[in-house]
């Protein structure tokens, strides 16, 4: 519609001048009489070029309203990827650290839970708490 308005719009300012130049110009052609009816014809020109560029305004309003609600729209999906990948990034932090090697035998440094016979299941349930935590937090900020 843009492209059909803007090539309306600039075939009916050429024919505005046109009609502006036959006004003006004293031609033996062109009576007075014939002048009253290119001065309503001028008139109505002028009424589309009007007609025209209020409409080319609110296909440029309608076109600005699409890309805010389709902007709105992926805020909305980045909002939700966003919490997805909060809650998620500290669970796989602590599945990373012991997911590593390590020898408890070797080392007081070491993870000592590693050969606890709970250390599994407590890592796992605290894992759960931790992304339960921040989903409770979401919903309570609203933002889920």
């Amino acid at each position: 519609m843009r492209r059909d308005l803007i090539y309306f719009r600039k075939s009916v300012w050429s024919l505005r001048d046109g009609i502006n130049s036959l006004l003006r110009d004293e031609t033996p052609l062109i009576s007075n009489e014939v002048k009253v009816f290119l001065r309503d014809v001028y008139d109505h020109v002028v009424q589309v070029i009007d007609s025209i560029e209020n409409q080319r305004e609110m296909v440029y309003s309608l076109y600005d309203m699409y890309m805010s609600a389709l902007s709105n729209r992926m805020n909305e999906v980045m909002k939700v990827l966003t919490i997805i990948a909060t809650i998620f990034i500290p669970l796989t932090f602590i599945a990373g650290i012991y997911g590593m090697n390590f020898n408890p035998e070797a080392s007081r440094w070491n993870m000592p839970e590693l050969s606890w016979p709970w250390g599994y299941p407590a890592v796992m349930v605290l894992m759960l708490i931790l992304g339960l935590l921040m989903v409770v937090y979401f919903k309570k900020k609203r933002w889920l």
